[in-house]
C-alpha cells in the first residue's frame, strides 16, 4: 500500500485520468473529492463490498426450470 499524506486542497493523481483531493480536515473526519471519468465507478468500500456480496448470492441461486406440460 503506498501512503501519502497530504493537506487541505493538495491532491493526488491516479494514472492519467483520476484525481483525488483533500477538502477538508476536521478532528478525525477528512473530506476527499473524486474527479474521474464516468464511466470509472467509484463506491465507498462498504458499498462496494454490498454490491459484490449481493452479486456473489445471485450467481449462487439455483435456476428453477419451468416445464411446460401440455
Amino acid at each position: 500500500m503506498l501512503v501519502l499524506t497530504r493537506k487541505s486542497n493538495q491532491s493526488i493523481m491516479i494514472g492519467d485520468d483520476v484525481e483525488v483531493s483533500v477538502l477538508s480536515v476536521m478532528g478525525e473526519k477528512v473530506r476527499i473529492g473524486i474527479q474521474a471519468p464516468q464511466e470509472i465507478p467509484v463506491f465507498r468500500k462498504e458499498i462496494y463490498l454490498e454490491i459484490i456480496a449481493k452479486t456473489v448470492r445471485s450467481r449462487m441461486r439455483p435456476r428453477v426450470s419451468r416445464s411446460r406440460t401440455r
